[in-house]
Order: C-alpha cells, then structure tokens, then sequence
C-alpha cells in the first residue's frame, strides 16, 4: 500500500496547510472532469483517500502510530452507503454546496426575581453572554473588501465523485469535496475578528418584561434572543428560567399571599382595625371582637395578579394573639377582676382541631 505522505508528495513533518495545497494542487490535476484517463482517476482516488486520512487529526495520529486505519474498508462503506441509503457524507439527501449560514443554539439563563416583582410583573435588564454577528465582516466571513471563491476541485459543487471498483462492477459515490469542506467556495481571507466564523461572543444587556404571577420554574422564550448562527445565520431562542426568592414576611399559595399577624390580647377581645403594610402598599385589616389564634382573615383582591391574567388573589393572615408576659400589680388586678365577673370554666381538654393545627403548619409556617 503506497505511503499517504508520497501520494500527496509531503514529508511526514508537513503542516495541515502544506497537505490541503498539495491536495488541491493534485486534484486540479487529475479530477475525472479535468483528466479522463483511467490512470488518472485512479491516482485521484488514492490522492483523495490519502488526504481524508491526513487531514483528520485523529485519523493521521492513527496512521502514523499504525498504518491506514481507513484502508481496505473504504471501498466496501462507500458501496454499502451507495446501494442501502448512504450519501457519502452528507446524510444521503443533500446535492450540491452545503451553506455556511446555519441556525444558531438556543440560549438559557437563570434570574432570580423577588417576591415583590411578582405581585404584578416588572421589567428588569439582564446581562446574556451569547455569540452575536461578527461587526467587522457582518457574517460573511471574510475580511472586509473580499470575498469567498469558487472551489477550483469540485467546481462550486461542494461534492468529488469517487470510482469504486466492486464486485458489481465500478460504482460512482459523491462525497463532500476535501478542499472546501463541501462549501463549494474557499474563504482566502478569512475575516481576522472572528476567525472567519461570522460570529463572536458578548456580554450584552436586553431588557427582559417579567409576567406577573410568575413561580420558581416558570420559563420564558424569547425568540430570536439566543445564539447568532455560524456564518451569521439566525438566531436561536433565549429561554429564561425565573427563580422566586424567599420572602420574611410572605409566602404563596398560589396567587395567594400568607402572613401571620400578631394581635394583643384586649384587640382580640374587643376587635379593632389594623393597618399593615402589604407588598403593595397599606391595607387596612378588620379584626372582629373574639378573634382566636389561628383565626384566617382574609383581605380579597390584594394577593398577586395571575400569570396572563388581570386577576388577583387573596391576602390570608394567620393570627396569633399575643399573651403579655409581664404585667404590673395594677394590671394583674383588673385580669383578677376580669377573672371574676366571667367565671370561666377552669383549664380542660377540648376537641381536636385537624384544621386549625393543618392551616398553622402546611401554609403559614413553610417558606416561600
């Protein structure tokens, strides 16, 4: 089997650059459009099956420690791809170049909102590092003034034959052409900003409308906000992953919000107002006379506003009262005398209450 590097008459030490203009000066050469004779094609075929070897990286590392890993198998893959659905490279469907412009990937950030920005949405800038359209050749890949040329192996056509020799006679294959990549054209001077990729990465700040009614989990898309593609193609999709932070005062049900209130002893027996200080502002809060610990008050319309709707939840306040610890002889007095006129029934065991022991710790003590 002849050496790969005196088919392509390089030395071993030859860079990838030396290999891929000894390549191209060969298959101007010989291509079968170019030199017809059988001679000629079958040093094409050896020519081109020594650059796809020295052209990989991995392939040439395997050679060089071993010999053509590729060899003998080629002829016997490319008529299996010829005769059950192959192509050659290029997925068995595509004909002809192969575009440089290709979609971008799609994007994901995490941002962490607060409780407050979720009662009824907000707007918030927030910083993405994705690939953007290269500025200085605006995705052509090319240094400004230039442009790409035609491939002289393939023609433009992004394609080689290859003549395989079988036991059902010589077989045809296209394969992608080793020049140009299967682009059909050769950026000569690629653009020096972005390394001839038509794209490059940047930290960029995009305003970002954050729905009300939003939990940790929800995800928002933002088409068109992720990744330029090579070559300046599209742009894929930002997605954007919200997190709701805890909160001291409130938790979630829901649109509901939770809280719990802390209420004096004579206000729980006399009943009062309360103003108290929402996450939207006062909201002024009934208490009747004979309100309980564990009693549920609730303020309709002041929790947070429903995700894609103008609807609001509720506000739900947990109370717990309060019994002073230090009283002065004075006030001891007045409770002995309070003591007296009721004549209360002493300490005993009560019902069971499931309710008020499941609504005090499954929604007012978790956090949010």
């Amino acid at each position: 089997m002849a050496d790969h590097y005196e088919t392509l008459g390089v030395t071993r030490e030859a860079t990838p650059e030396e290999i891929k203009k000894a390549y191209r000066r060969l298959a101007r050469e010989l291509h079968p459009d170019v030199n017809p004779s059988e001679e000629a094609s079958e040093r094409f075929k050896s020519v081109t099956h020594a650059y796809d070897v020295l052209s990989d990286p991995e392939q040439r590392q395997r050679y060089d420690m071993g010999g053509d890993q590729a060899g003998g198998m080629g002829g016997f893959g490319d008529i299996f791809e010829t005769f059950f659905g192959g192509g050659g490279g290029f997925g068995g469907a595509q004909r002809g170049p192969r575009p440089r412009s290709e979609r971008g990937d799609d994007a994901m950030i995490r941002v962490d909102v607060s409780l407050d920005e979720v009662v009824f949405g907000t707007q918030r800038d927030v910083t993405v590092n994705t690939a953007v359209l290269c500025g200085t050749c605006q995705g052509t890949c090319c240094q400004p003034g230039t442009h790409p040329v035609t491939c002289d192996v393939c023609q433009g056509q992004g394609q080689v034959q290859r003549q395989v020799r079988s036991l059902f006679g010589n077989v045809v294959t296209m394969h992608p052409c080793g020049s140009c990549q299967g682009y059909g054209t050769i950026i000569e001077h690629p653009c020096v900003e972005c390394g001839g990729k038509g794209r490059v990465r940047e930290r960029r700040t995009i305003p970002v409308d954050i729905p009300s009614g939003i939990d940790t989990g929800t995800r928002l898309q933002m088409r068109g906000g992720g990744e330029v593609g090579p070559g300046g193609g599209p742009n894929g999709d930002l997605f954007i992953e919200f997190r709701v932070m805890h909160h001291d005062t409130f938790s979630r049900d829901g649109d509901d919000l939770l809280c719990t209130m802390q209420l004096a002893m004579t206000d729980a027996i006399l009943g009062t107002d309360a103003t108290l200080r929402s996450l939207d502002g006062d909201v002024v809060v009934e208490i009747p006379a004979g309100t309980q610990s564990g009693d549920l008050l609730t303020v309709r319309g002041r929790g947070i506003q429903a995700l894609r709707s103008t609807n609001r939840g509720d506000l739900r306040i947990a109370v717990q009262v309060a019994t002073p610890t230090k009283l002065s002889n004075r006030e001891k007095d007045l409770v002995r005398q309070l003591a007296g006129l009721r004549k209360d029934d002493p300490p005993h065991l009560g019902e069971f209450q499931q309710g008020f022991f499941g609504k005090i710790r499954d929604r007012f003590f978790r956090q949010g």
